[in-house]
């Protein structure tokens, strides 16, 4: 949970800021489960500055593979949808996939 807020509270401050919005890279693995369980809930409880339609999100895969392959990133959270909740803002996918 606590990974979960850190992630909120910066996207809140970034886009919060200057700039306007919040850049995050994810990896694959364990991370996709934790967050995909634990955003949507400290999105809740986060400023509206960490709203997700403010993040540019890079997916870190180690091959070139399709979406659709198993050991893609982008793929693996695109089929876990954030536990099917979304992100946070009604979103099926991450924010600007």
């Amino acid at each position: 949970r606590a990974l979960a807020r850190l992630v909120a509270e910066e996207a809140a401050a970034a886009a919060g800021g200057e700039r306007g919005r919040f850049t995050l890279g994810l990896s694959g693995g364990s991370l996709v489960e934790l967050l995909s369980r634990e955003l949507p809930l400290a999105l809740r409880e986060a400023p509206p500055e960490a709203e997700p339609a403010k993040w540019v999100v890079a997916f870190c895969d180690e091959r070139l593979v399709p979406a659709e392959h198993p050991d893609s990133t982008y793929g693996a959270y695109r089929v876990r949808r954030a536990g099917g909740r979304g992100w946070g803002c009604g979103q099926d996918t991450p924010p600007r996939c």
